[in-house]
């Protein structure tokens, strides 16, 4: 099980449409199925004769209402990209998971990186959980609290997670990560040419110290700062800064795929079969 934190966004939409695995939509309705948790406040918040089936449109809209209830909220440093996300991968060779597990999974690390506080089920962070592909989860969630307040994530988040995702593993008996069949004996070898190709385009695609985050974490606040300017330009640049760091998005996500199809082992060809020479009697 391994947990990804990716940067920070203005808006939850890119975020749940790629935990979905498509656009986002006004018509489709996403079930308790896919909507696996969600902050236990949404009982509060929601009426009980209220249907509970919203579309991803809705749900997007749901996440970003702390930004027009609290307009001028923004961390220490004066940032508004409060939306959260966190994806969490199974191990290839893992079972599948059951509605209630991919539930207690997502408390867990909602706990984990300090958005669910026990004990305050009213009050809190708006977060869902979307589990909508094979062997993945993926939690979003908006940093502004209800009472207006920043929600800044604890400096050792990384650690917490990726500490939860080891207990998790032991209690739900899932492959830890980075470990092999049981039977495969552990081999230090030295690092292949694959190998060290596919570390350095890990590095560039990394979500929290590689340089395609830092850039398109600039291009997307430049992107939220021109969006503020009046007039129609400012509207047009702001969108079109958008669409670019969408595309490095999807590059970092195209250099991770391939980062692991070069560590992937190779499948050697079975041996041809031993042909039997038949010896006729004389």
């Amino acid at each position: 099980m391994i947990p990804r934190l990716h940067a920070r966004t203005h808006s939850p939409r890119d975020p749940l449409a790629e935990a979905l695995g498509r656009p986002l939509s006004a018509n489709e309705g996403l079930t308790e199925y896919t909507i696996v948790a969600h902050w236990p406040g949404l009982d509060y918040y929601t009426p009980n004769d209220e249907q509970r089936t919203w579309t991803s449109a809705q749900w997007a809209e749901h996440l970003e209402d702390p930004y027009l209830e609290h307009p001028f909220t923004a961390s220490a440093d004066d940032d508004r990209r409060a939306i959260l996300h966190l994806d969490i991968r199974l191990h290839p060779d893992d079972r599948e998971l059951t509605g209630p597990e991919w539930a207690e999974t997502a408390h867990r690390f909602a706990r984990a990186a300090g958005i669910e506080i026990p004990g305050a089920a009213e009050h809190g962070w708006r977060w869902i959980a979307v589990q909508a592909q094979p062997g993945r989860l993926d939690l979003i969630a908006n940093l502004i609290h209800l009472d207006g307040t920043w929600r800044t994530p604890p400096a050792d988040i990384l650690r917490r997670l990726a500490g939860e995702a080891r207990r998790i593993e032991q209690d739900l008996n899932l492959i830890p990560a980075r470990t092999g069949p049981a039977t495969r004996p552990a081999v230090r070898t030295a690092p292949t040419a694959s190998a060290q190709l596919a570390s350095v385009l890990t590095q560039l695609a990394d979500e929290q110290v590689g340089p395609l985050a830092a850039v398109r974490g600039l291009i997307e606040h430049t992107a939220h700062r021109i969006a503020r300017q009046p007039g129609a330009a400012g509207t047009d640049t702001a969108h079109r800064l958008e669409l670019i760091a969408r595309r490095l998005h999807a590059i970092q996500q195209d250099l991770d795929a391939t980062a692991a199809r070069l560590v992937q082992p190779r499948i050697a060809a079975a041996p041809a079969a031993a042909r039997h020479t038949a010896h006729r009697p004389p």
